[in-house]
Order: structure tokens, then sequence, then C-alpha cells
């Protein structure tokens, strides 16, 4: 076909020549052993190494954080698919926490402040850190200070409006609404039930 906005578009009467075939035979013909093999495409994004252990275990321990920030737990199975010892990687990532190359606490708050941004109360973000088995007292602090009334409210007029509902079908949905994002019932409650001109 020439045809230049299709510049790498089969050239069917070729083939048909090549293979001495209709085009309407085409689909069931093999393709060449050497044209297949060019088929078949590495991703340079899996890790090449197997087996690592000591100063090459490091580096690539170093090289996993320098891309992401990883809970102690996440590290821990990512480096054991590579590593020839567990024991080492225990130990490795232990030294890794302890001169704050890994940290948990700084997961923790990217978590967090992620989450928030995406209006999840702290139910979920309790849920969101246990699941990378991260302790959510390392962000104690932080979830006390919050509003969560507030955030509960604003995530609700963002998805239901101003309006304070008073048909208990309709209420009932915005309750479901809010806590399946995991916010506190006390903080549902206020949120559906606070007027515009009360902010």
């Amino acid at each position: 076909m020439s045809n230049p906005k299709f510049p790498n578009m089969l050239d069917y009467q070729a083939l048909k020549q090549q293979f001495n075939e209709s085009p309407g035979e085409l689909s069931t013909c093999s393709i060449p052993p050497k044209e297949s093999d060019a088929l078949h495409f590495e991703n340079p994004s899996e890790p090449k190494a197997q087996g690592l252990t000591g100063t090459r275990l490091r580096s690539y321990a170093f090289a996993v954080l320098t891309r992401k920030e990883y809970s102690k737990a996440d590290l821990i199975e990512k480096l054991a698919l590579y590593a020839v010892d567990r024991d080492e990687v225990l130990k490795l990532v232990d030294e890794l926490a302890s001169e704050n190359y890994q940290s948990d606490q700084r997961v923790a708050e990217m978590m967090l402040s992620s989450q928030k941004r995406k209006g999840k109360g702290p139910n979920r973000i309790k849920m969101a850190l246990k699941s990378k088995k991260i302790d959510s007292s390392l962000i104690q602090d932080e979830l006390k200070e919050t509003d969560w009334n507030e955030q509960a409210y604003q995530l609700k007029v963002k998805k239901f409006g101003l309006d304070v509902e008073k048909e208990p079908k309709l209420k009932a949905k915005q309750i479901r609404f809010l806590m399946y994002r995991g916010f506190e019932m006390d903080a549902i409650m206020k949120a559906i039930s606070k007027k515009a001109d009360e902010i």
C-alpha cells in the first residue's frame, strides 16, 4: 500500500506472491521462524539479576529505593525475590531502616496525604496502612489533627451537593457512601446534616 499515512501496513499483494497464496488464505499461513523470533520482545523493566548476595544485593536495594518509597515488609518481599538468602535480606533491610534509607514513617505520611486527597476517611487509611504492614500509630498525631468532620462534609458536597437531604432513602445513600469511604459515623452524621450557612 502506497498511502504515506500508513507506511507500516502489510502489502498483501507482495505477501501473496511470496507465499503463492490468495489474500484470503494469508491468515492461515505460518510466519517464517526469523520473523516470529522478532515478535518476542524482552521487558527492559524486569530485573535480570538472580541469586543476589553481598554488595550486589545491597546495590539492587539502593536502586529499588531510589525509584520509590517501600514499606519495610514490601522491601523485604521485593529483595527476597532475587536474593540467595532471606536472612541476609532481613539483616540488610534492618540496616537500611536504621540508616533512614528505608522509612515506614515516610511511607505512612505519604499514604496519609495520598488517601486524604482521594477522599478517604481514617478507617480506610488505617486499612491501607495495615495492608502494607505499617503501624498506624506512626501517624497517630496526623490522624488526630485532621478535621475528619470537614473532610466528610467536603466529600458529601462534592458528591451530593449543598442541600441537606430529608428523604430517608437518599439520606441512607449518603451515609453508605461516606461509610464506604472510611469515615466514622459521628463525622458522617455531622456532614450530611450540616447546612451551607453554617460554614
